[in-house]
């Protein structure tokens, strides 16, 4: 038979013992010189693996870069990286990414994403948002093998694109997770 107790008891101390990992502090934060190394390098990246995400920078308004976010969960669980809004050639901003979950999980894995802004209206409510939460707002599309495949300077309707790259680790179940990405000062 399950004890129910010594299940809580596990998730708790498993939740106790990822809670620095999940949720850095601003004493962490990386340097603004790390963050644009990381993020170009992470872009040029992506663009040598998916030559789909090279296309939608020639026509994105900006990038939303992360170049590593890192994830951990059992039962509860956690994601926290930084990366920054790239319009051009120049940084317009630094971000942050921060997850939280709940749900049959575990594992732990590092990624990164970018999020191509296509719209003046998204790039405005990154701007002016207090924290965009992914599911509210401009319409994010999940860029995986197929759509990359479809995708055209012809077929390019929506207001923001996001490509998920350098997965590592293994992070497996079923969960309801929220993301915010919010303004930073590294």
């Amino acid at each position: 038979m399950i004890d129910i107790r010594a299940i809580l008891l596990t998730t708790a101390l498993a939740t106790a013992a990822m809670a620095p990992v999940a949720v850095p502090t601003c004493a962490n934060a990386a340097s603004q010189a790390d963050l644009n190394r990381d993020s170009d390098q992470a872009l040029q990246q992506l663009y040598s693996k998916n030559p789909s995400a090279e296309l939608l920078a020639k026509h994105a308004r900006a990038i939303l870069v992360f170049p590593k976010i890192i994830k951990a969960g059992l039962v509860f669980g956690g994601a926290y990286g930084e990366g920054e809004l790239k319009q051009g050639d120049k940084v317009d901003g630094y971000y942050n990414s921060v997850t939280a979950s709940w749900g049959l999980q575990a594992g732990a894995q590092s990624y990164g994403y970018a999020v191509f802004l296509m719209s003046k209206k998204a790039v405005d409510y990154v701007h002016r948002s207090q924290g965009w939460e992914i599911g509210s707002g401009p319409t994010v599309v999940i860029v995986n093998e197929g759509v990359a495949r479809n995708l055209s300077t012809s077929t390019l309707k929506d207001d923001a694109y996001a490509f998920i790259f350098d997965q590592q680790g293994l992070m497996a179940g079923v969960n309801i997770e929220g993301t915010k990405i919010s303004r930073i000062k590294p």
